[in-house]
């Protein structure tokens, strides 16, 4: 999803009251607020096909799995809203916020590559909790895996056949290419 940026700058109270009862979402970084554009169809396609994987998963494993409309506090200055997103701290329980994650997940598009390759994987790379930050192409087949081993980032895993196999360690989930972009028609139009 593409942002864009209001010349607002707000506190952290100001944009949490104001998330309460907004329209469109926004991410909050350094006191810059950002609207959230609408996804596609294929963005949607992908991140439903990952939650519905994921869900009784997390479940089994006493996690929760969220898709999207839940904040993420990266830290007092930074509040993301990422595609899926799995916690398993049960002390991580504001009805609105978390910020103790083990998985998340980026759709991206042409318009929010940089920013999820860039920006969110730094801040995100800082939570002490995530095990394993994926980003998932919505106009070709590629699977980036970002992985922490050992209180260490390795270098990213890459996946683009669509007979390859996602393995997210943090929840013990395998899941294909395949099914991850069933049907969803890849191209370059957003």
């Amino acid at each position: 999803m593409s942002l864009r940026k209001s010349d607002q700058r707000l506190t952290v109270a100001e944009y949490l009251e104001m998330e309460r009862s907004a329209v469109v979402r926004h991410e909050y970084v350094g006191g810059s607020v950002y609207a959230m554009a609408r996804a596609s169809d294929r963005h949607n396609l992908i991140a439903g096909t990952l939650y519905a994987r994921l869900l009784p998963t997390a479940s089994a494993l006493g996690c929760q799995a969220f898709i999207s409309d839940v904040k993420l506090m990266v830290d007092s200055g930074v509040f993301y809203y990422p595609d899926v997103m799995v916690c398993c701290e049960s002390t991580d329980n504001d009805p609105y916020i978390r910020r103790k994650p083990v998985l998340i997940i980026e759709v991206t598009s042409p318009g929010t590559e940089r920013i999820d390759h860039n920006e969110k994987l730094l801040a995100y790379e800082a939570i002490e909790t995530l095990i394993e930050y994926v980003l998932v192409a919505q106009d070709q087949s590629q699977v980036e895996v970002y992985r922490r081993k050992d209180g260490q980032w390795r270098q990213p895993e890459f996946l683009g056949d669509r007979r390859e196999v996602l393995r997210l360690e943090s929840v013990r989930l395998e899941v294909t290419l395949a099914e991850i972009y069933s049907n969803v028609r890849l191209g370059h139009a957003e």
